[in-house]
């Protein structure tokens, strides 16, 4: 008698698996799942889906399940901006989406802080960085507005299994180096390309010893090396993130998912995370990464912290302890956007605003800001920026001649003091 092998699963193949109803799947696999939560923004969401969904029924299949957040546009800046932000507000009460929220930060932060994504989930949105979500120990994966069109409709969707990537960061980081230089490193060494519809798995010392929101980086970028997705395996840390924005009952219905020690990966990649100096992406592309040290002295005009990369509030404090006693240097620009109004509280009350404030900084209402060119600090020509955000393609914060080098908040903040790019290091 012949017997089938089985073999270890990922924790992206675990949580397809659950969701489509199979017992397991492996990498290459089409499977139809059904889709734990389904996000909107403003840009992407309502305005893209409306027509077609009215001429499919008008009928919302699983609506406790959507959530619209209104992000990129909040505040506008622009009759169009405060029009789109109006079509969306009108499109939520009219199906009664419950989970609705405006004016209360990026989308992506949103979505963990309200508890909203979970060990084990299946998480789509209408928005690339929705992969922030697997630093949760979810599948959560950006779609096309076409693909949130069926999702409403039929509650489900399809899926090719991606292999896994699986990234170990051994050891511990040293003071002054990030979450976001660990994701550069990655980039550097994978390309624009290499990750392609491939899931990432991260694990090791330096990827358990940091909070969750710097987790949330991590995944945040995968998608930047095409990603499919960036999970990182549930622990004591995510729950306790968990247990201060859900019930007690919630988390206890949680059933996490985790790779087995027999997973079959695609790829493995070591790293040792003592040896990762601060890094910095070159202007217009994130995955064309160096060390900072190739290109200290660059002159920048402005500095910016914010985004769903680099605006929670452990980006906030490293800022603060880099800039405290310090004054932004002179014709620099240093523009801090929080990831959200709770962040922004957090800051606020902690005394990291004061001491941001009293630097010389510049700090905007929570969203999106000028990440995506909408607003609050947009580059004017010939600019030069370095941005704690996590793309810097040519024009996307502003004029096509401006320049944006992408680095982690410390060196941000480090920048911002300098007036030319430094090593965060010295600060700390």
């Amino acid at each position: 008698m012949a017997w089938a092998m089985t073999t270890g699963k990922t924790l992206a193949e675990k949580v397809l698996a659950r969701h489509s109803g199979n017992g397991e799947v492996i990498a290459g696999d089409i499977v139809w799942a059904e889709p734990s939560v389904a996000m909107m923004d403003d840009p992407l969401g309502p305005k893209m889906v409306q027509s077609e969904l009215r001429r499919l029924g008008n009928r919302i299949k699983h609506p406790e399940r959507v959530v619209v957040i209104s992000d990129h546009c909040a505040p506008p800046s622009t009759i169009l901006q405060a029009d789109l932000l109006t079509l969306t507000r009108n499109w939520a009460k009219e199906y009664r989406i419950q989970r609705f929220h405006e004016y209360e930060g990026i989308c992506h932060q949103v979505m963990v802080e309200k508890g909203y994504v979970r060990p084990g989930d299946l998480v789509v949105g209408t928005d690339s960085h929705t992969v922030t979500g697997g630093a949760l120990g979810s599948f959560s994966t950006g779609i096309g507005s076409t693909e949130m069109l069926g999702v409403l409709v039929t509650g489900q969707m399809w899926f090719r299994v991606p292999e896994t990537v699986k990234v170990v960061w051994d050891g511990a980081l040293q003071d002054g180096v990030m979450a976001k230089d660990m994701i550069l490193q990655v980039l550097g060494d994978f390309g624009s390309a290499g990750l392609t519809y491939r899931a990432v798995e991260f694990g090791g010392q330096a990827v358990r010893e940091m909070p969750v929101d710097q987790r949330l980086c991590l995944s945040n970028m995968t998608v930047e090396g095409g990603a499919k997705a960036g999970l990182i395996a549930p622990d004591e840390k995510t729950f306790e993130y968990l247990s201060q924005r859900i019930s007690p009952e919630e988390l206890e219905s949680i059933e996490p998912l985790n790779a087995d020690p027999d997973a079959v990966y695609s790829q493995r990649k070591q790293y040792s995370a003592a040896a990762l100096a601060p890094m910095v992406a070159l202007p217009g592309n994130p995955a064309d990464a160096c060390a900072a040290t190739e290109v200290l002295g660059e002159r920048i005009d402005q500095a910016y912290i914010g985004s769903c990369a680099g605006g929670r509030l452990s980006d906030l404090a490293i800022v603060a302890r880099v800039v405290k006693g310090r004054r932004v240097a002179p014709g620099v620009r240093l523009i801090v956007c929080p990831a959200s109004r709770t962040v922004y509280q957090q800051a606020l009350s902690s005394g990291i605003l004061e001491t941001l404030y009293e630097s010389g900084a510049i700090i905007t209402a929570a969203g999106c800001g000028a990440c995506g060119g909408g607003h609050s600090g947009v580059l004017g020509a010939g600019e030069v920026c370095i941005s704690a955000t996590n793309r810097n393609f040519k024009g996307r914060m502003g004029d096509p001649s401006s320049q944006v080098f992408l680095a982690s908040p410390a060196s941000v903040a480090a920048a911002a003091v300098e007036g030319k790019i430094s090593d965060p290091r010295a600060y700390i």
